[in-house]
């Protein structure tokens, strides 16, 4: 599937890890059964820049590693398909959603899980497709496992398995 990963960033230094990112993503569309060419955009900002977006989009004033802003209400397992979508009539992709990650959070992270920061990141980009797919984690029931369960396959797959 040709999907379109459009991937900034606003880091004073260069971002070395945009083919792992459109590895993961590509990854993880393809093994929830996208059927369809989307386009995510991805932005690679610092705790600063996370923690700017978080308060003016959620109105919540601390940084976090991932932000999920999904274009459309899609059901957890139930993946977009071909017709009845709103692709974009001029690149013929479904605008599936934004993404922020904080690369400064994802390198702590790594360092304290004890992992690399490729499999961190890779975590990060796999939740946050997730999430624009529409999968939750907000309670610790049914939802939560089902999500979790989805994000350790699709690492097992990547190879960035704990």
């Amino acid at each position: 599937m040709n999907h379109e990963i459009i991937l900034s960033s606003d880091l004073d230094e260069p971002f070395p890890y945009e083919q792992l990112l459109n590895r993961c993503i590509t990854t993880a569309l393809a093994l929830e059964g996208v059927d369809v060419p989307c386009e995510v955009d991805v932005l690679i900002t610092d705790d600063e820049g996370i923690r700017q977006i978080n308060l003016e989009q959620r109105e919540v004033d601390r940084a976090t590693d991932v932000l999920s802003f999904p274009m459309f209400y899609f059901r957890p397992g139930k993946p977009p398909k071909g017709d009845a979508l709103d692709l974009d009539p001029e690149t013929g992709l479904l605008p599936l959603g934004d993404m922020v990650i904080s690369y400064q959070r994802a390198v702590a992270q790594a360092e304290e899980y004890g992992h690399s920061v490729q499999r961190e990141l890779g975590y990060l980009a796999v939740h946050s497709v997730l999430h624009l797919l529409g999968y939750d984690h907000m309670d610790e029931g049914a939802e939560k496992r089902q999500m979790r369960a989805r994000e350790e396959a699709i690492m097992e797959a990547l190879e960035l398995s704990r």
